[in-house]
């Protein structure tokens, strides 16, 4: 593992214990709106038994709300390469349905055409050029032909202030990152042939839902 991911793997592990407390504090109410909004857009209702991935999880928030709407999955799977975070998740997993796994989303350790649905929740960004594509790459290898891609991120905000302070979070990624993530997620069609754009009913975020 190199320097700089051992250092942003113990950065995560130490904002794991304020993480779940500062999304709450910055989302207020929004929060469990765009879960649901996620959530349902997978369109698992008609599929019992369905196999869900969540890659980059975090304190498990999303993938926790995909084992609650959906009791009948055969496989929940959670994913992260923080120590922290996944000890937090695995806390949260109280009726134990969801299994956590460390792995690096670049380099999933799952066969092709194996799940229904694959999300990543604000997280995208986190992962720098290579590894991003890479792992969009593993996102496709391991849903299955009839399955979803589930990708959510932030909107550009509409406060000025706040949407400078996005924008400079944006540019530190580089100008060509900017781009992508300030657009409509025509980039993913390198990957997927299939992108649908949609937005939550908060205006805070956009999902791209890509299919093979």
């Amino acid at each position: 593992m190199t320097q700089m991911r051992t250092g942003r793997r113990k950065y995560y592990d130490i904002f794991s214990h304020f993480y779940d407390a500062f999304i709450r504090m910055h989302s207020r109410q929004d929060e469990d709106d765009t879960r649901g909004f996620l959530v349902n857009a997978a369109h698992l209702e008609h599929k019992p038994g369905a196999r869900i991935l969540d890659i980059c999880c975090g304190t498990g928030s999303v993938v926790l709300t995909f084992a609650e709407r959906h009791p009948e999955a055969s496989a929940i799977i959670g994913t992260d390469f923080s120590h922290g975070m996944l000890r937090r998740a695995r806390e949260k997993n109280r009726a134990g349905r969801v299994v956590f796994i460390e792995g690096d989303a670049a380099k999933l350790p799952f066969a092709d055409d194996s799940f229904d649905a694959v999300s990543c929740s604000h997280a995208l960004y986190e992962l720098k050029g290579e590894t991003r594509q890479k792992a969009l790459h593993e996102m496709k290898r391991v849903i299955k032909p009839d399955g979803v891609v589930l990708l959510m991120e932030h909107e550009v905000p509409q406060k000025p202030l706040i949407r400078f302070l996005f924008r400079i979070r944006m540019l530190t990624l580089g100008s060509k990152d900017a781009r992508e993530f300030m657009g409509d997620g025509e980039h993913l069609k390198k990957i997927f042939p299939h992108v649908e754009l949609s937005h939550s009913r908060t205006g805070k975020s956009k999902l791209m839902s890509c299919r093979k």
